[in-house]
Formats: structure tokens, sequence, C-alpha cells
């Protein structure tokens, strides 16, 4: 693994799985490095299904969360779907906080996560 790598892509039928690697997901250069490899599959690849897999997060800044809702907000008008998976439970605590259940689609693990589709 490169260490620029951020994201593992596997695709399952139709849907793209997006693992996220990094552990610490906070500095912006980071984040702004990884939400353009998150728009990129909706904008240059037409992904449409597409699971983030939180597994290995263990530290997720706000900046970051706002680029997983804008991700959420390109796939819904290409009319697309994003769930996310394996959020740990501190971080989900911080969703719950900002009301992103409400908007988001939540799962806790990857099989109910392609469940959706």
């Amino acid at each position: 693994m490169s260490k620029d790598r951020r994201i593992d892509i596997e695709e399952v039928g139709a849907v793209t799985v997006v693992r996220l690697l990094e552990k610490k997901i906070l500095e912006e250069t980071s984040i702004d490095a990884l939400g353009q490899d998150l728009f990129a599959l909706v904008d240059r690849d037409g992904r449409r299904k597409v699971v983030l897999d939180f597994k290995a997060v263990e530290y997720l800044s706000s900046a970051a969360i706002g680029r997983v809702t804008s991700l959420d907000k390109k796939l819904k008008v290409a009319q697309g779907k994003l769930v996310l998976c394996n959020i740990r439970k501190d971080i989900f605590e911080v969703f719950q906080l900002l009301r992103l259940p409400l908007v988001l689609t939540i799962c806790n693990d990857l099989d109910q996560a392609l469940e959706k589709f």
C-alpha cells in the first residue's frame, strides 16, 4: 500500500464498496485529497451505488464529515445512493449529534449496507 493511498475500492455486483484506509482523517490536505477521490467516483467514473466502509477509521474531523455529506448530496443529484457502514461508536455519536442519521443511510456492517441496494 502506497503512503498516499486513502481508499480501497471493491466492486460487489453493481455496488462500489469504498474502504477508508486512514485511521485518522483530521488534516485538511488529507481531507481534501479524500474528497477528490470520493467525488471522482461519481463525476469521473459514473458510479451510482456506493458504500463507504469506516472500519479502519478511529478519528474523523467535522470537515471530513462534511465531505461525506457532500458525497451523499452528489450521489442523490445523480440518482444514486450512498450507504455508510462500520462506524465506531464514538464517531457515530457525533453523527447523531449532527442529526445525520436522518439524512444518511447508516448500517452496522457491510452485509447490511449491501442489502440497502
